[in-house]
């Protein structure tokens, strides 16, 4: 499932229905609410300080940045993509510094690559081949 993104009020209320509604687990719950570094975003709309008290980010590094490779590893429609492009595509339909969402992309964007060479590096030592 590929996160568009443009609001950290839905990412909060993503991860409040799947506890609200769903009775979903706590680490399932903050993955969702952490998404994809939603704290940069929600800092950027001065939120951060309700997203970290709700939803604190998740202690398991592996899974997050396995969350973040699949997030930004696929397209809007489910294609598949690299982070790189994928980061490319949001600042293309947000743009750079002069948007709230192109802000937080690009402060992100080291981060996401980062955490999907990371992921990347860990498939290929369990010899996992990607489809």
């Amino acid at each position: 499932m590929s996160a568009d993104h443009g609001t950290s009020t839905a990412t909060r209320n993503r991860a409040r229905f799947l506890r609200d509604s769903h009775g979903a687990g706590w680490r399932l719950i903050r993955l969702v609410g952490n998404h994809s570094f939603a704290l940069l975003e929600a800092e950027e709309r001065g939120l951060r300080p309700l997203l970290e008290m709700e939803f604190p980010l998740p202690e398991d590094q592996v899974l997050t940045d396995a969350l973040v490779y699949c997030d930004m590893a696929t397209t809007p429609d489910g294609e598949p993509t690299s982070s790189r492009q994928r980061v490319a595509e949001i600042v293309g339909r947000y743009g750079n510094d002069n948007s709230l969402v192109g802000r937080f992309i690009r402060r992100a964007a080291a981060g996401i690559h980062v955490a999907g060479a990371r992921t990347e590096e860990r498939v290929a030592a369990a010899g996992v081949q990607p489809r």
